[in-house]
């Protein structure tokens, strides 16, 4: 079993590639919670229904997120009637949003309604949310303090960063099958995913960190940071609020205690022989997913990179 934790959208981009490349029923996907929020009364989680369309195979190619070829006439018309209107959600997106808050208000657990969605949605791999419990990925800035989707898509990451924080964390349970997947696995893949707000949440459900500390399965990290930026998104920034600095070094930091083998883009080549001197194991690769092929070819590579270090642990 290939397990893999990801968030935002470097990580669907590879768990599209990654269905390409191993059998549905060997894939768990691990998915971060922290960016979800109430919604016109409905509880949206961007991340899990970014993986739930990938893997269904309608995420939509052109941006990223939301269901290919959706309209947003109800966006439209909520803003004509004076609703906030900052967030975009298209109109058969809707449907999943509505359906979820359903099931939960019937008194389901997020884990529970995110199987069932899957199973109508006809996705055969496992889909796991980090955690049942609330937790909220907070920015604190001079203005006062943001959930990550004001940050993110109100305030399209301008403001300045004093401190992140994972409201509700330490109080929180990893969901059924997240610690029995990372000790069950084969392999474990951590996608290109921003460091700080789509691994960070995960890592900071309590169990979930020491359990890759003392797995046995091979760990590979996808790095988000190509040539000391991020190809998107404010995660380079980020990573310096928290003391890492924004490059490969940095993502390497931030995964240091369980880290086995690192897959950089090529562009990085330099900097992967410096990291090389320590006990890391650097891959260079293309990691710019600009296709489907792309997607498919780095997921190939990461598969095998993780195998053969399982091989080498064996």
């Amino acid at each position: 079993m290939i397990v893999v934790l990801t968030g935002g959208t470097g990580g669907a981009k590879l768990v599209q590639g990654l269905q390409h490349v191993v059998a549905p029923e060997k894939l768990t996907v691990i998915v971060n919670t922290g960016d979800d929020v109430e919604w016109w009364g409905l509880h949206v989680s961007p991340d899990v229904d970014s993986i739930l369309y990938a893997l269904a195979g309608s995420l939509s190619t052109e941006r990223g997120w939301g269901l290919e070829q959706d309209s947003f006439r109800c966006h439209e018309r909520m803003a004509l009637l004076g609703q906030p209107s900052w967030f975009s959600l298209g109109d058969l997106d809707l449907a999943t949003h509505l359906t979820r808050t359903s099931l939960l208000r019937s008194g389901k657990a997020l884990s529970a309604v995110t199987a069932e969605l899957a199973l109508r949605m006809q996705v055969h791999s496992r889909l796991l949310p980090m955690s049942d419990d609330r937790v909220a990925t907070l920015i604190e800035t001079p203005g006062g303090t943001l959930n990550f989707q004001e940050y993110f898509v109100r305030e399209r990451h301008q403001p300045d960063v004093r401190a992140v924080h994972y409201a509700g964390a330490e109080h929180a349970q990893p969901a059924p099958g997240v610690l029995q997947s990372l000790a069950a696995a084969e392999a474990i893949i951590l996608a290109p995913s921003n460091p700080v707000t789509s691994i960070g949440p995960i890592l900071a459900v309590p169990g979930v960190r020491e359990a890759l500390r003392r797995t046995s399965a091979p760990i590979v990290a996808v790095s988000p940071i190509v040539g000391g930026a991020a190809l998107s998104g404010p995660a380079g920034l980020l990573m310096k609020r928290v003391g890492w600095s924004s490059s490969i070094a940095g993502v390497a930091q931030a995964y240091e205690d369980f880290l086995d083998v690192l897959v950089v883009d090529l562009e990085d080549h330099a900097d992967a022989d410096h990291l090389r001197e320590g006990d890391l194991h650097v891959l260079c690769a293309n990691t710019i997913m600009k296709s489907l092929e792309d997607k498919q070819e780095l997921a190939r590579f990461t598969v095998h990179a993780a195998l053969q270090a399982r091989s080498a642990k064996v």
